[in-house]
């Protein structure tokens, strides 16, 4: 028998449950879950009391809109993935035809029906949200195309939206304070570090196919510099916004979270291509511990206004 039909025949007609689990990628829907839940204790609100609406939330800032997210950049990227990494479900053949753009498309729709249940401000959060993932990977937009702008979309995207959704939502959809609006910015800016972190691994590809990341643009180096300052000094403004609030311990503990990623970001600055994914697993840990201690410091500020 022909080699070529031999292959053809071992393409699969349907994706597996679980080559579409691998495309939405379960793992990368920890940070907007996490940023929600901090919007959510950071307003002040009852958490028992409006537990479903959290709940709602939370299957809707993962599950729903960043899988679609990622189900769309997994579409649009699938040629550098090819070089990159050819054993993700698109290249590889595993999610066959156009099957990735379909679901792409369903989950966005799924994640806009959902958005319905959560009032006027998680509806118009969710459209942002969706228009940027869209934006970031589909021509002739394509923001990722440039690192600085499509980082941006995504560390808005995934941080400071999410954490104003989580407040806006539980607020009976009131705009959040104003704290809550400077330290969601100011995550959103480090977060832009934490985005860049994940393209030391598709250097080659991205730079083949005309993708100028940040490690394409500045090089291995200059790339993670800007990583580490763009993680750092964000972390060190909201240390003293907490301060300046009368929160002393939560502004400590936000400074000395962030001082412990200073060992890491030395290791990381060193090899920056080998070091990136250490960087990511240990460091963005911290960084993330740091917005829910700021959480719960806004959320006693609240609670002192109201006595």
């Amino acid at each position: 028998m022909d080699p070529h039909s031999l292959a053809f025949a071992d393409t699969p007609r349907t994706p597996s449950l679980r080559t579409v689990a691998e495309l939405l990628k379960p793992i990368t829907w920890f940070p907007p879950v996490w940023a929600f839940a901090c919007g959510t204790v950071a307003s002040g609100q009852s958490l028992s009391e409006n537990w479903l609406l959290i709940l709602l939330g939370l299957v809707l800032t993962g599950p729903l809109v960043c899988a679609s997210s990622q189900a769309v950049n997994d579409w649009f990227d699938r040629h550098v993935d090819a070089i990159n990494e050819p054993q993700r479900p698109i290249p590889s053949g595993r999610m066959p035809g156009r099957w990735g753009l379909g679901i792409a498309i369903f989950w966005t729709v799924l994640s806009l029906a959902w958005a319905t249940l959560m009032g006027p401000w998680g509806f118009a959060a969710c459209a942002l949200a969706i228009t940027l993932s869209w934006a970031y990977s589909m021509p002739p937009v394509r923001l990722k195309n440039n690192g600085w702008f499509g980082n941006a979309a995504c560390a808005l995207s995934y941080e400071g939206l999410a954490w104003l959704t989580g407040a806006a939502v539980m607020l009976g959809g009131a705009w959040p304070t104003y704290d809550t609006i400077c330290l969601a910015l100011l995550y959103s800016v480090g977060a832009h570090g934490i985005m860049t972190l994940n393209d030391f691994k598709a250097i080659e590809g991205d730079r083949q196919m005309g993708v100028a990341s940040l490690p394409v643009q500045l090089g291995a180096q200059g790339a993670a510099r800007v990583a580490c300052w763009m993680m750092w000094l964000p972390q060190v403004a909201v240390a003293a916004l907490l301060w300046s609030w009368a929160l002393p311990w939560h502004a400590l503990a936000v400074l000395a979270l962030s001082l412990m990623q200073w060992p890491l970001m030395a290791t990381f600055l060193k090899n920056p291509i080998d070091k990136a994914l250490q960087m990511s697993a240990f460091g963005v840990p911290l960084f993330v511990s740091g917005m829910m201690v700021s959480a719960w410091g806004l959320r006693q500020l609240s609670q002192m206004g109201a006595l």
